[in-house]
């Protein structure tokens, strides 16, 4: 999980979830408590349900937004 999904991809990384933000990477400080809590907890279950996955035929990465 990160904001710098260019830098991710250059050095192979196979799968990358782009963060809300440089600052807030797994968070939203914009919202109210419980609206980020969720968001957070979407944001962990997207990440560890990309670990099931497989890059496409002909494709080395997963990148998510």
């Amino acid at each position: 999980m990160t904001n710098l999904t260019k830098i991710a991809e250059g050095i192979g990384s196979n799968r990358i979830l782009r963060g809300n933000s440089v600052l807030h990477v797994f968070g939203d400080p914009t919202l109210p408590l419980p609206s980020e809590k969720a968001y957070r907890e979407k944001r962990v279950e997207m990440a560890l349900h990309m670990l099931e996955e497989t890059p496409a035929e002909g494709e080395r990465a997963i990148i998510k937004e």
